[in-house]
């Protein structure tokens, strides 16, 4: 049985040499051949900027100087999300959009598995008290032309990688919403004001539950916060958002 487990893992080995032949690997950023599959180069790892403390301790904004801990921002202090907390992983601007409108409109998903690994070392402490992961969901018209949810594959590899529940249908857009593009923070609250809801069947799901909420980026956080007002509507006992990057508010 060793014996055939050893020539069953030597045989994998020799068609993922001959598929990197045939086809190396490139870079998720400039198409470079690299080492493995779902990697970056130097120069575009370079060039990414990971979000890291000190941040707003709700929002997850970073500050230009560290205040203390449990410090929150003005706009969380003005008005309180819904959600727990909020982290990301990237800023989102030049570097790191490529690898984003790659992944949610161009079908590059090797970068997926990459990805979860970033959103939970964004998360860090957060995910010790989850119970469950969930992505923004699409409406079931623009899921059908775009064909996947880009908020799902990282949400199920995030669930796998930390061996969470993976919960695809426990929240449902339920009327197809207008671009969040080219809106301000009141216009995109508006625009998805009631658009979400828990399924009946899936409220057992998440009743008392801590979740955790996956989005692509994080602009204004209207989405997720009607996201999360939902869930809460549907039993959640918490939600927490992560999301793989977020527009710094200077760059708004």
């Amino acid at each position: 049985m060793e014996k055939l487990s050893r020539i069953a893992r030597g045989g994998r080995l020799a068609a993922a040499l001959a598929i990197d032949l045939l086809m190396p690997p490139r870079c998720l950023g400039c198409g470079v051949v690299v080492g493995r599959g779902g990697a970056l180069c130097a120069a575009c790892w370079s060039g990414l900027r990971f979000i890291a403390p000190p941040l707003c301790a709700v929002c997850g904004l970073p500050f230009a100087q560290d205040e203390g801990e449990d410090i929150q921002c003005g706009a969380c202090m003005a008005e309180p999300p819904a959600f727990s907390r909020a982290r990301s992983a990237l800023a989102y601007d030049d570097a790191s959009r490529p690898l984003i409108l790659d992944l949610k409109h161009r079908d590059r998903h090797e970068g997926v598995a990459p990805f979860a690994v970033w959103l939970r070392h964004a998360a860090g402490p957060g995910l010790d008290s989850a119970e469950a992961v969930l992505p923004v969901p699409l409406h079931r018209w623009r899921l059908l032309r775009r064909r996947y949810n880009q908020s799902a594959l990282l949400a199920r590899a995030l669930a796998r990688d930390c061996g969470l529940d993976f919960l695809p249908e426990a929240l449902i857009r339920r009327r197809a919403t207008p671009s969040q593009g080219g809106l301000n923070r009141l216009q995109r609250q508006r625009n998805v004001r009631g658009a979400f809801a828990v399924p009946e069947r899936m409220r057992s799901r998440i009743a008392g539950r801590h979740l955790v909420l996956v989005d692509d980026v994080y602009t204004t956080g209207a989405t997720v916060d009607a996201c999360v007002r939902a869930l809460l509507r549907g039993g959640a006992a918490e939600v927490q958002v992560l999301t793989l990057a977020r527009v710094l508010r200077t760059a708004l």
